[in-house]
């Protein structure tokens, strides 16, 4: 890490980044980002849901430390398709017609700004060249009509308040960021009056979020594409004598070779006593013969996430009872696909009694399957909802227990962990509900059954 001082060494900085500013846009634009309407699509249906009030986003900060990867808040990633940090988002929601008596009337048309950080010459020789307000082919870049210095946007926020003191009460923010807290304040301190907490605008954003554009859809099948490979790759390598971060590792590669930024969550590779362990991440052990070894990880292919876990054996081959158990967990999954009625079936809900409820189907499966060491039934070995929605975020928002709908995209993937026999079974895929109402399953090209597995295993040991 260098550090440079003195006159001639600040001369050659400068110049260095006036040759870095003559690129039009940022790196980040790496990133496979969608068409501008998309987002704008989004963001004027998050205007109509505020109902006349008024949305701010922020963008994630940026990592105190240069070498921490930066990720854009999930949120404002998704209302803009912007990646760098330190920027802003506003939207006015539209307002038309009479007020309930005896409010005045008022009308107010749709508004949005994107607000960024003036740029710092000095940092950008470390970072890269960024844009700023003042940037020439700004608004096309960004995918904004209005964008604006960051300096302005406590100026709007009063404006906006100043003339219509009702908008005080129908804010919108993200809960516990303190850019946030600081704006109100601001404002607040400003005008003289007090301004009500905001209201957390994930309770818009989330139903949004739940049904999958094109685009977005488009992304995550390139995500799952590349989580397979690396499943395949793990496939290869998974021997005794492999310690579980090789694997970890290997998989990691092969994410970055599919042209993916980032593992989609900490890869759990656990072998042994370890696959019974729900969210183990040490990845520290070795894997020995005769043991099962549950592998869940998958990447981020343009901030889209896919989430796969798959069970082989270390040795190529199941036990008899490794493979009782396995079929057991992949009959649980099939019962809840055959289940699946689209605008009915539920995920994720509980106590698990709900017939419409596919975690009620693939749990009365389980339990009504094989038995542990002392004759009991396997549901009380299941210690997880059966899926999850999945999409900029691994575990992106929903409203559960989430019924499913076309365009949503959600994992299946049931389990049963028995710490006793050091024997834990996971089995996910992700589907796409289509239009039709019919599940697609977006790892079909992975290995699925026992006998799948033992054959993609035992064709690399050939």
């Amino acid at each position: 890490m260098a550090c440079n001082n003195g006159g001639m060494k600040f001369v050659r900085l400068v110049a260095s980044v006036l040759l870095l500013a003559s690129f039009a846009l940022p790196a980040t634009q790496a990133l496979e980002r969608q068409p501008a309407g998309d987002y704008h699509a989004r963001r004027v249906a998050l205007g109509n849901a505020l109902h006349g009030g008024v949305a701010i986003l922020f963008a994630a900060r940026e990592p105190v430390l240069d070498f921490d990867p930066y990720r854009q808040d999930s949120d404002f990633y998704y209302l803009t398709g912007w990646n760098e940090p330190g920027a802003a988002l506003m939207i006015v929601g539209p307002v038309n017609g009479p007020e309930q008596p005896p409010q005045p009337a008022r009308s107010r048309g749709y508004k949005e700004i994107l607000f960024l950080p003036t740029r710092n010459l000095r940092t950008e020789v470390y970072t890269g060249a960024k844009m700023d307000a003042s940037t020439p082919g700004v608004t096309g870049a960004t995918g904004f009509d209005n964008v604006e210095p960051m300096t302005s946007l406590a100026a709007d926020l009063n404006r906006l308040i100043a003339a219509d003191r009702r908008l005080a009460f129908n804010v919108w923010t993200q809960p516990e960021v303190k850019a946030a807290d600081s704006l109100i304040g601001f404002t607040a301190a400003t005008l003289g009056a007090a301004i009500p907490a905001p209201k957390d605008v994930a309770a818009l954003t989330t139903p949004l979020r739940e049904v999958k554009d094109a685009g977005e859809i488009d992304l995550l099948k390139k995500a799952s594409a590349a989580s397979i490979a690396a499943q395949k790759q793990m496939m290869r390598d998974v021997k005794p004598g492999v310690t579980e971060r090789t694997i970890a590792g290997k998989m990691t590669a092969a994410w970055f070779e599919q042209g993916c930024e980032r593992p989609a969550y900490a890869p759990i590779v656990g072998t042994g006593i370890n696959s019974t362990i729900l969210h183990y991440s040490a990845n520290s052990s070795t894997i020995e013969d005769g043991d099962v070894v549950v592998v869940d990880a998958a990447c981020e292919y343009s901030m889209y996430a896919s989430d796969i876990t798959r069970t082989v054996p270390a040795h190529g081959r199941f036990t008899a009872r490794q493979r009782e158990i396995y079929n057991i967990v992949l009959g649980a999954q099939k019962a809840a696909i055959d289940a699946f009625v689209a605008g009915k079936s539920k995920i994720n809900d509980f106590p698990r009694r709900d017939p419409d409820s596919l975690d009620t189907v693939a749990y009365n499966y389980i339990n009504t399957h094989g038995k542990d060491l002392h004759g009991q039934p396997l549901g009380k070995y299941w210690l997880h909802g059966l899926g999850h929605m999945v999409g900029i975020d691994v575990h992106d928002p929903a409203q559960y227990p989430a019924v499913l709908k076309p365009g949503m995209v959600f994992t299946i993937e049931p389990g049963v962990y028995i710490p006793e026999e050091k024997l834990g079974v996971r089995i996910e895929c992700n589907f796409l509900v289509l239009p039709d109402g019919k599940l697609l399953d977006l790892n079909a090209d992975l290995p699925h059954t026992a006998e799948e597995v033992e054959a993609a295993m035992a064709k690399s040991r050939d």
